[in-house]
């Protein structure tokens, strides 16, 4: 028998509490599952940074903590956990950011936008080149960003990726290390941001390597707000330098309604609905994760609380 905690927020519970029970019957696990076990009996958490669990110093028979969210940055400072964290990856989740991360490559690869607000009768055919002829830079290979570059890769675009670690990923060219920053923006038209949130990472987008963008490149931005110098970003898209931004996470959430990025008119705003942890595709990966350290195999994408992902 385990016990495990669904630390969340409360009006969760109610959307997860059958998609877990299904899933853990599923996988054959003999449990308890609730929201207020004491906490000397929990081996497992279901946690999410904002629901009520902020010390996990009393949980004395933990094994692992399970987050909801696939960022972890919230998470991984906290001093008071000292057992292994997973991250969420689930089919949901990526298939999700993998249509959003598409349809936005697609629109402004297509040049759509001006057909979607109207040419007001002026007759102004402007023929988009093929995918092959187009580069797309994918900043971050994890698992968001391996499978928004292979499906781009599989459209026909000049697909390139970069991470911190060296990566070999069918369909894309990777690229890796502060080297190989340069030469996977050298030129790129569409630049997407699936980056985690570390100190490495803030701001990896700036005036220096705007700049080594193609002229007048589009970014999309459906991973972490630090990510970006808001600043430079919008000083670039003032001299053109960037003709566009997609941006789907901010700073500051949700953002606020006087910041430039509203009115401005290269700007396109989405509110943080790039991709959604879906209760039914979760609790599966959460109840075979279980299962699976449970058979003593371990966890999957757990994560290097020293790397911060």
């Amino acid at each position: 028998m385990i016990n495990v905690l669904f630390a969340a927020r409360p009006d969760r519970w109610d959307e997860y509490e059958p998609n877990l029970r299904a899933a853990f019957d599923g996988e054959g696990l003999d449990y308890t599952l609730g929201t207020d076990l004491a906490p000397e009996t929990v081996d497992y958490i279901v946690y999410a940074p904002n629901g009520p669990v902020r010390d996990f110093t009393p949980f004395t028979r933990l094994k692992a903590v399970l987050s909801l969210w696939a960022g972890v940055e919230t998470i991984v400072g906290n001093p008071t956990l000292t057992v292994p964290l997973a991250r969420m990856v689930d089919h949901g989740l990526t298939q999700g950011m993998v249509e959003w991360v598409t349809g936005h490559v697609l629109r402004h690869h297509l040049g759509m936008d001006p057909q979607i607000h109207g040419l007001n009768g002026k007759w102004d055919p402007q023929v988009p080149p093929l995918a092959q002829d187009r580069k797309v830079c994918i900043l971050g290979l994890g698992a968001l960003g391996a499978a928004c570059g292979q499906m781009l890769s599989n459209i026909g675009f000049d697909t390139h990726g970069w991470s911190r670690r060296s990566k070999q990923i069918e369909g894309i060219t990777c690229h890796s290390g502060d080297d190989g920053l340069r030469s996977a923006l050298a030129k790129a038209e569409i630049v997407v941001l699936l980056l985690p949130d570390t100190p490495a990472t803030h701001n990896i987008l700036n005036a220096q390597t705007m700049g080594w963008m193609a002229s007048g490149a589009v970014v999309i931005n459906p991973g972490r707000g630090p990510l970006i110098d808001d600043d430079a970003l919008l000083d670039a898209l003032e001299t053109g330098q960037v003709g566009h931004a997609t941006l789907d996470v901010f700073r500051v959430e949700p953002l606020p309604a006087d910041h430039p990025y509203w009115a401005h008119p290269h700007v396109t705003v989405t509110p943080h609905i790039a991709s959604e942890t879906r209760a039914d595709t979760a609790s599966q990966a959460i109840a075979a994760n279980i299962r699976r350290n449970e058979d003593g195999a371990g966890l999957r994408h757990t994560v290097d609380i020293k790397s911060g992902y």
